[in-house]
């Protein structure tokens, strides 16, 4: 047991260190105050998480919480059936289908948003092509709004949904599907009443991954989405950044980690509970 502990404790050291004191750092300024000139002034003040609840970050608030839910709800209408598709193949093929799934990681992230730029602007790859077969008679306004803000966070958060489903199927017992086939289920019936609802934890994790990543966002806001796109991650960044209002920028950011640390313990609440109801099967069996 004290050899465990001492082999975890760098691991522990490193969290401490450059995350537990940082994020005490950023809790301590978002109490404080600031001056005209932004010079942080620590002065014990709620006045901050005050201005939070002003009307116009209320709306930015709740329209990333919005955008949030539509490409954690897109992630997952793509990538469950990506995930069963890759658990299906043959087994010596299933490695390179997560390869392929992972690829884009290989890559800057800022690079692949500037390319998804290249290919949705004006005179990029998608207009001219079309404008060349003679479908269009002008450029399409595929950039600078909500839904390439959507786009870009669907392709950049995608394989965050696959993994942790792919997980789930694989560890799957397939012995209950047989039996459901054994029963008269149809093979549809049995995804539901089976393979779906055994499946929901990796569901959930992969939901929470894409969620907490989608409501942090910056980078594809801020090149896919202009001066059109106004979410809590931008906002954030402008604080630190331009308007030099640290303590400002640090209650948003304490606020989005609250919400983040919320889900994260509903998550494991809802894992316990599930594991508690199997084990309870299992002795009444």
């Amino acid at each position: 047991m004290r050899k465990g502990k001492l082999l975890v404790a760098p691991a522990i050291s490193w969290l401490i260190f450059f995350f537990g004191v940082p994020m005490l750092i950023v809790i301590a300024v978002s109490f404080a105050a600031r001056t005209p000139y932004g010079q942080v002034i620590f002065n014990f003040t709620f006045a901050n998480y005050q201005r939070f609840l002003e009307p116009l970050y209320i709306r930015i608030f709740v329209d990333t919480v919005f955008t949030a839910l539509v490409t954690t709800l897109i992630t997952f209408c793509m990538g469950y059936p990506l995930a069963y598709s890759i658990s299906k193949l043959p087994h010596k093929w299933q490695q390179p289908g997560l390869i392929l799934v992972m690829i884009p990681f290989w890559i800057n992230f800022l690079i692949r948003s500037y390319a998804w730029v290249v290919i949705l602007r004006s005179q990029g790859l998608i207009n001219t092509l079309l404008l060349k077969l003679g479908w269009i008679t002008q450029p399409l306004p595929l950039l600078y709004n909500d839904y390439a803000v959507m786009l870009g966070m669907v392709y950049a958060l995608l394989p965050f949904m696959v993994l942790p489903i792919y997980v789930s199927i694989e560890q799957l017992d397939h012995r209950l599907l047989e039996a459901a086939s054994d029963l008269g289920a149809k093979p549809f019936t049995a995804f539901r009443k089976v393979t779906f609802p055994l499946t929901l934890p990796g569901v959930a994790a992969g939901s929470i991954l894409v969620f907490i990543s989608s409501l942090g966002m910056f980078v594809v806001p801020d090149v896919m989405g202009g001066a059109k796109s106004a979410l809590i991650g931008n906002l954030i960044q402008n604080q630190f950044l331009s308007a030099r209002d640290w303590p400002f920028g640090s209650s948003l950011s304490i606020v989005l980690a609250v919400l983040a640390l919320v889900l994260i313990v509903l998550y494991y609440k809802a894992i316990q509970k599930q594991e508690g109801g199997t084990n309870n099967e299992e002795k009444l069996a």
